[in-house]
């Protein structure tokens, strides 16, 4: 819910200061602003406590593979890696001109293949968190 309240004020600050009249003019600007600005908010968090407050409220801390906490530079390889999660799957649809049903789909079973690799991994990390040299730890009081 967070989120969604950084989303919608970058979303409010850019379109009035873009002067955007409707929401198809400059979309893919604003697609690069709302993914600047949410990058900015997981990194900041990331590497100043490797908690954002949901991670909090779960007792859970990201950190880098040794333990330690996160760089700046490793918050942002893990930011963009975690992307891998929804890309892969939305850059078929235009790529191929399939239909949204199919991209859906499409998208649905790489969301789950994604998930299984957590599953896979003997210390149930994700992939992106083993690319990026980071895990996720559980801080329970």
């Amino acid at each position: 819910m967070i989120l969604f309240g950084v989303v919608f004020i970058a979303g409010y600050l850019f379109s009035t200061l873009t002067q955007q009249r409707n929401g198809l003019s400059h979309h893919n600007l604003l697609a690069a602003w709302i993914g600047l600005v949410v990058g900015v908010y997981f990194v900041w968090f990331w590497t100043h406590s490797g908690q954002t407050l949901p991670m909090k409220t779960w007792c859970l801390r990201v950190v880098a593979a040794n333990g330690q906490p996160l760089s700046a530079w490793r918050a942002i390889v893990r930011y963009a890696l975690t992307w891998l999660w929804f890309l892969p799957p939305l850059a078929l649809h235009p790529l191929f001109n399939l239909v949204v049903p199919q991209t859906l789909l499409i998208a649905g079973v790489w969301f789950v293949l994604w998930a299984a690799t957590g599953l896979s991994d003997p210390q149930r990390q994700f992939l992106h968190d083993r690319l990026a040299g980071t895990r996720i730890v559980d801080v329970t009081r």
